[in-house]
């Protein structure tokens, strides 16, 4: 392997450091899933939207990739999920003396740059419980080394205490703190950090301490774009690189070189002695090993956090008492135990809550095991994997030898139901917003797969679901076939992985809508949340029959029409006179769709004076309807599901009439937003 030159103390290595933003830090935070509260009397929602909200306990708030800077002061910043698995760069500079805590990193990066720079002058900077594990490759990289996790700047001069922090898979550092030797000190305190391409600890200061923590490097495949990781790959780092004379105090802490030909080496008059702990790999320069061990024990230390969702929330027991942390786990264990098994195991299951992988029983966290929110799979041979999980497991499959436990008690895979074998995914796109329904004939579930989000506005019932989608992603499980599939706007859609065409599973309008006359003229009004046609077979009594949008007028008196379509029904209004009105060969009462005549609260989006679209969505606690109020145009592409609203704004404004309060609300764009409570003012 050819030698690594050496690396100027300049920002060369930082990649670009100052990213481009790309839209105000508003948007960020109000991702679709991160829910603002508006509160309760009349308020401009716009002016709720200037700041985040504080995250409750186990919440977080969502922030998605989009090549930003954002800026953290003398301030707390916690407990956010930060979403690169869209391929986007993200970049965090903190500038003063900051407490950075519970901070998940989700997906493979593929940005420039660090994700964390430390510019601070002065003070104490303290990290605590963060998660930047889930690798990165060089396919966004404007520098040899590539993207790597925290930087320590050379204009610093703060103290930054790291403590239960996880960085793995970035090819340039995990950690480049040399910097610390022109002024202040570094300490890390039971971190982690495996398969970072050059070093995962770069220490320097005298005054810098690292104290049970673990670093190694083996072959673990985090991206497959191997070609593009230049000539240091994740499993040639060397797990402690110390900079400058007067080295640093190393306690306890576990060191393997793996691929690399050292696991400790010293630079520029540095020298270093491990006080305890161990090390295997040899080391280069001056390393005094004398008082440590050769078999390092490379389990993740207590409290260090193994997922980014588990980061996010808080949920990794850091800084906690033994007392403390073991209230905090999750209440339930499985293992899955394949010692002795010649022959490699698969396993799946999906719990009812929550899962995360575990250390019960001796077990070695897989960093090849995945999570897709409470679905989890891997594999044992000749080892186990323990989880813990809160609530029920709901399915279970095993191919293979190993055995199953149970909080203690062995269990038989047969007792449970098999995962759902097929995926169902709707991708979304920006551009507009995509109706869908379908049907399966089996069972079907709600899944994260690919990413995916399960959310609460999608239905499913007796094996039919229907939800929407803009710019994310909705997922289902499921056995059996794909009987009925349906697809209002520009979603793509793929079963097992493989894209297809909605127009080949059944009817585009599936449902029928019939309204029968009693012998009185009698008009009525029909909307939905899709399309609707006349059925061709019918003729309308007289010309009154007029569909605009997904709205249909008409009227009968004797006879009868019948329409198709697709999507939900949404309202059904009597004008004058009777009908019988059957949906689906079903009758019934109009009554039970609503008038919004009366409803006395306003829902304004305005995008009057944006060059791009907004996404939105919101649920009201009441019920919402479509409005012209202040001339706002009612747009057939705008979803109404029970009392769940989802759109896109462009260049004009959108309104709803609704009741009660708005209980969530996500906005991602720059329109306006305005609650205007009693606007009738009734």
């Amino acid at each position: 392997m050819a030698r690594e030159p050496s690396v100027p103390e300049d920002d060369r290595y930082v990649g670009s450091e100052a990213q481009p933003t790309g839209g105000s830090e508003t948007s960020e935070l109000l991702g679709r899933r991160s829910y603002m509260k508006l509160a309760g009397a009349t308020t401009a929602a716009a002016a709720v939207f200037s700041t985040g909200a504080s995250a409750a306990e186990d919440d977080y708030d969502v922030i998605e990739a989009r090549g930003q800077t954002i800026t953290i002061g003398n301030e707390t910043f916690e407990n956010k999920l930060v979403d690169v698995s869209n391929g986007n760069g993200i970049t965090f500079i903190v500038s003063g003396a900051a407490t950075v805590r519970n901070i998940g990193i989700k997906g493979l990066y593929q940005g420039d740059g660090f994700i964390f720079s430390i510019t601070a002058p002065r003070g104490t900077v303290e990290f605590e419980n963060i998660y930047i594990g889930d690798g990165a490759n060089k396919s966004g990289s404007s520098f040899v080394h590539g993207p790597g996790g925290i930087f320590y700047h050379a204009s610093a001069g703060a103290d930054v205490v790291f403590r239960e922090c996880n960085v793995q898979g970035y090819p340039n550092n995990g950690w480049y703190c040399s910097n610390s030797a022109g002024s202040g000190s570094i300490t890390w305190e039971r971190c982690f950090g495996k398969n970072n391409g050059v070093t995962t600890f770069r220490a320097a200061n005298r005054n810098d301490t690292l104290r049970e923590c673990v670093a190694y490097n083996d072959n673990t495949d985090y991206s497959t774009d191997y070609a593009n990781w230049g000539n240091y790959g994740e499993s040639s780092g060397r797990p402690l690189w110390v900079w400058q004379p007067g080295g640093c105090t190393v306690e306890d802490c576990q060191f393997d070189a793996g691929g690399y030909n050292a696991a400790v080496i010293t630079h520029q008059g540095a020298s270093v002695a491990l006080d305890g702990g161990a090390i295997a790999g040899g080391t280069q320069g001056s390393v005094n090993t004398s008082n440590a061990g050769s078999n390092p024990n490379l389990t993740i230390p207590d409290g260090v956090p193994t997922a980014a969702e588990q980061a996010a929330s808080g949920n990794s027991n850091s800084g906690s008492s033994d007392e403390t942390a073991a209230d905090d786990q999750l209440p339930n264990v499985i293992v899955f135990d394949g010692d002795g098994t010649d022959d490699s195991t698969s396993y799946e299951f999906v719990v009812s809550d929550e899962v995360e992988p575990s250390a019960d029983d001796g077990a070695t966290v897989d960093s090849a095991a995945t999570v897709d929110g409470t679905h989890a799979r891997s594999s044992v041979t000749d080892h186990l994997d323990a989880w813990r999980f809160e609530g029920e497991i709901e399915r279970l499959s095993l191919d293979g030898d190993a055995t199953i436990r149970v909080n203690g008690t062995e269990v038989d895979p047969d007792d449970f139901d098999d995962i759902l074998e097929h995926t169902l995914l709707f991708d979304g796109d920006a551009s507009d917003v995509t109706r869908y329904e379908f049907g399966i004939d089996g069972d079907v579930e709600p899944s994260n797969y690919e990413g995916a989000t399960i959310d609460d506005a999608t239905e499913i019932e007796d094996a039919e679901g229907h939800g929407v989608v803009a710019d994310w992603k909705d997922a289902f499980r499921f056995a059996g076939d794909l009987e009925q599939l349906t697809v209002d706007g520009p979603a793509t859609v793929l079963l097992d992985g493989e894209e297809i065409d909605p127009a080949e599973y059944g009817a585009d309008l599936p449902h029928v809508l019939e309204v029968d006359g009693a012998g009185e003229p009698t008009s009525f009004e029909i909307t939905v949340d899709g399309t609707i046609e006349l059925d061709s077979d019918d003729e309308p009594e007289d010309e009154a029959t007029t569909i605009s949008g997904s709205t249909v007028q008409s009227s009968v008196t004797d006879g009868s029409l019948t329409f198709e379509f697709s999507g939900a029904l949404t309202d059904v209004t009597v004008i004058d006179g009777d009908a019988e009105i059957s949906l689906d060969d079903e009758t019934i009462d109009p009554d039970d769709f609503g008038d919004h005549e009366l409803l006395p609260h306003a829902l304004v989006i305005d995008g009057t004076e944006d060059e791009e679209p907004s996404a939105y969505s919101f649920e009201a606690s009441g019920a919402v309807f479509k409005s012209t109020y202040q001339d706002a145009t009612i747009d057939a592409d705008d979803v109404i599901e029970n009392r769940t609203v989802r759109g896109i704004v462009d260049n004009r404004l959108d309104a709803y009439w609704f009741d009660g309060d708005i209980e969530a609300f996500t906005l991602r764009g720059d329109a306006a937003a305005d609650v205007q409570y009693n606007a009738r003012g009734q």
